[in-house]
């Protein structure tokens, strides 16, 4: 089989290089998945959330060693990949309180039996395709809640960070969870294909682009399985009239260029309202004008490099074509010479339909503004995509935001005068080409669970 070497992006040197396995030897570790399976089905609620309490334990014990190894593999700046590692440890903490409450049996009136039960049982080996750009909080979020219902969990990780994903296996076994439960299969994608299809493998989980949910959903449904899809987004923050403009700026510039501009969730179209456009455009750029990029282990570096130079080839290509089909260059828009992936904040404008930077997924930092009318035009165009994941508004009216977050903006999640990432307690999704399903917030931890009715008779 053939080897895969991850690389620093921000230098250019090779980290490790790993083997990837053969399908036989793939199926055995799936086989392997089941059996531990069967064993942790059977332990209580209580029992599997202590486990996952401990797990979260050991993440934080090895913080620093795993933030360091995510930030050697995809350039993350060393305060944010310790940011990642708090937050998978307090989904662990969230799901360990919260799990046992959200999968105990219900009790229901059925009108043809004495009485109802409804019991949520685990569906067997759940298996997960995930990318690089959080190489730890992208596993611990489908993983722990699968594993709290009861599930196997089996994952594919980028081959960007399989030294990641290796490492997380190693801390949920030092958590206590039981030998194979969890675990990491180093393959190539024909087989990754194989495993889909495998009859131990009961649901499917993937994070990516629209383009492989689209393969990774078609191969699922060909053997009736079920999937949850975590696809691209082309998010807008809409800038409204109303809209405080330093705070506006503020929000945005770091809704674009956090974790160096490469989360799903990133602002990536900036709609503003005309009356404001110039102020804020120029508050904007300057914020972008102000970054410097540099080592990402640097605690005062702005920003790191891209995840690889493969990756920033095709940002590039993308701004280019924006450019020759009318975009404007604000600032940023050139590849910097020297070693690494680095690319600067850029900011586009006369951006238009037709454009890669306002119809498609611009997965660096680079940012996309676009004029609007007034705010009921800033709305419409929002929506005018072909993406739903999340979204935001910056505006004074605060009751108006959320009136139009709820009744107008077609997407999972949008935040208002603020930007996040994702917190244990929301649902975590998004809508259209963005993919389906949820996770987080009570709602992910009954994907992959059996909703069982049990009707039982009078005695």
């Amino acid at each position: 089989m053939s080897s895969v070497t991850t690389v620093n992006p921000a230098t250019g040197e090779d980290i490790e290089t790993y083997q990837q396995i053969a399908k036989d030897d793939a199926f055995a570790k799936v086989e392997a998945c089941h059996e531990a399976f069967l064993e942790w089905k059977m332990r209580s609620l209580e029992d599997r959330a202590k486990i996952i309490k401990d797990i979260g334990k050991a993440l934080r014990d090895n913080k620093e060693e795993l933030a360091q190894l995510m930030t050697r593999e995809v350039g993350k700046l060393i305060g944010d990949s310790r940011d990642e590692v708090e937050l998978c440890a307090g989904i662990c903490d969230y799901t360990a309180e919260t799990g046992p409450d959200e999968l105990a049996d219900e009790q229901r009136d059925p009108n043809n039996a004495a009485r109802g039960i409804v019991t949520y049982s685990p569906i067997g080996v759940v298996y997960g395709i995930q990318p690089w750009n959080f190489p730890a909080y992208q596993v611990v979020r489908y993983a722990i809640a699968s594993l709290m219902v009861g599930n196997g969990v089996l994952l594919k990780h980028s081959s960007l960070c399989i030294g990641s994903g290796l490492m997380l296996e190693k801390l949920f076994k030092q958590g206590g969870l039981p030998d194979n439960l969890f675990t990491v299969l180093v393959i190539d994608h024909d087989t990754s294909d194989e495993i889909i299809a495998h009859d131990r493998v009961r649901g499917v989980t993937l994070t990516g682009s629209d383009g492989a949910g689209r393969h990774v959903a078609e191969k699922a449904a060909k053997v009736i399985k079920p999937t949850v899809l975590e696809l691209g987004s082309n998010d807008a923050y809409m800038v409204l009239e109303d809209a405080d403009l330093d705070k506006a700026a503020r929000v945005c510039a770091e809704a674009r260029l956090y974790n160096n501009g490469q989360t799903c969730i990133n602002g990536k179209r900036f709609i503003v309202t005309d009356k404001v456009y110039d102020a804020f455009l120029e508050k904007f750029v300057a914020r972008f004008e102000g970054v410097e990029t540099g080592d990402p282990m640097d605690e005062n570096t702005d920003m790191g490099p891209m995840s690889s130079t493969d990756q920033r080839k095709d940002l590039h290509e993308q701004v280019e074509k924006s450019v020759a089909k009318g975009a404007k260059v604000a600032c940023g828009g050139e590849v910097p010479d020297g070693p690494g992936a680095f690319y600067p904040a850029t900011v586009l404008t006369e951006v238009a339909p037709g454009q890669p930077a306002y119809d498609d997924e611009l997965f660096g930092p680079v940012a996309s503004v676009i004029r609007a009318k007034d705010d009921e035009d800033a709305m419409r165009i929002a929506n005018d995509s072909r993406y739903g994941l999340g979204g935001g508004i910056l505006c004074g009216d605060t009751e108006r935001a959320i009136e139009l977050a709820s009744k107008h903006f077609d997407t999972g999640m949008v935040y208002i005068n603020t930007y996040g990432v994702a917190d244990p307690s929301m649902p975590f999704g998004g809508v259209k080409n963005s993919g389906y399903g949820r996770e987080h917030g009570g709602f992910g931890i009954k994907e992959f669970a059996n909703a069982k009715a049990i009707f039982v008779g009078a005695e």
